[in-house]
This record gives C-alpha cells, structure tokens and sequence, in this order.
C-alpha cells in the first residue's frame, strides 16, 4: 500500500505535501507525491519546475520517509491522471488540498477534487493550508 498525494506549486499543494508525510510515517507506508501537468495548454500553474520537485524529494528523504516523486505529463485531466496512479499503486489513501469553490465557480469549471472525492478507490483526505 501506497499514500498518494497530488501536489501543485502552491499553498494547496505544500498543506497536501504536509499532510501526506504525517500520514505515511504514521501507516509505516511509502509515500508518492504526483505532479501533474496538462498537455493541452501552453503554460500550467500546477506544473512544478524541476528544481522544486527535486525539493520535495530531498525534503522528505531528510525526513527519513520512503518516498518518490513522479510528473505525469500526459493528458488534460488531473483528476483522471490522479485517479489512474492511485489504482497503478493500489493507495491506501490519497491526500488533495481543497479550496473553496463558488457553486457557480464549481458549475462553470467542474471540480477536480469533487471527482476525485467521488470515484477514488481509496479513502481520500482533503486538507487545506492553515
């Protein structure tokens, strides 16, 4: 079993980031950060440069956690891409950040994290940043 986070350049991600190492140091279990970038537009906000991933890899092996960091950078759809990489590592849980949405903002946009909510299969833990 796996703990999976999805992870974006952002407070989001770093309250995400943060809850998933607590939660694969408390279940004794490897931790997967994903970062995903869509390849349907030219410039993506939740794409995280290559220096800050290989950040977030060095951070937690000082934290002595088994742990990896994959960009999947094929596809539109971040929820889909978290979704397929769960199910590929059998996760015991997956942790997202959460922001608040406006209905209409949910209604106009569609909302990753309320499909990942919905068909993940795995329990999944939303966090926000303090």
């Amino acid at each position: 079993m796996t703990v999976l986070t999805g992870y974006v350049p952002n407070a989001f991600g770093e309250a995400a980031l943060s809850h998933a190492a607590q939660e694969a140091r408390r279940r004794h279990e490897p931790l997967l950060v994903v970062n995903m970038s869509r390849d349907d537009v030219l410039a993506d906000a939740h794409r995280a440069p290559d220096d800050q991933l290989a950040r977030v890899g060095r951070d937690l092996a000082e934290l002595g956690l088994d742990a990896s960091v994959r960009r999947v950078e094929e596809g539109s759809d971040p929820a889909e891409a978290l979704l397929a990489v769960a199910r590929e590592v059998d996760a015991s849980v997956l942790v997202i950040g959460l922001r608040h949405r406006t209905p209409v903002g949910k209604l106009i946009l569609g909302s990753t994290a309320q499909r990942v909510l919905l068909e993940a299969p795995c329990p999944v833990l939303a966090v926000k940043p303090a």
